[in-house]
């Protein structure tokens, strides 16, 4: 085994197959955001601002739980 085959090994990317990486953002969520400007002569005829968050309903509700019940706590003072 060469130098080159042992480096190759070392940082050989991580290979996630399709299910696990859509298992991964539904139970995280990703947000996309994106600003689209169209104009002419520097005169913006459309603005578009747009967020989508790809999440599951269970991850969604499970974290408003949680803050509700965070929420909810009594707060003690220092």
């Amino acid at each position: 085994m060469t130098d080159m085959d042992a480096l190759e090994e070392i940082y050989e990317p991580e290979q996630i197959v399709l299910s696990d990486l859509l298992n991964r953002v539904l139970d995280k969520g990703v947000v996309v955001s994106a600003e689209i400007r169209i104009s002419i002569a520097n005169v913006d005829l459309i603005q578009l601002d747009l967020k989508l968050l790809i999440s599951s309903v269970a991850s969604l509700t499970k974290r408003a739980e949680e803050r509700a019940h965070l929420s909810l706590r009594p707060r003690t003072r220092a």
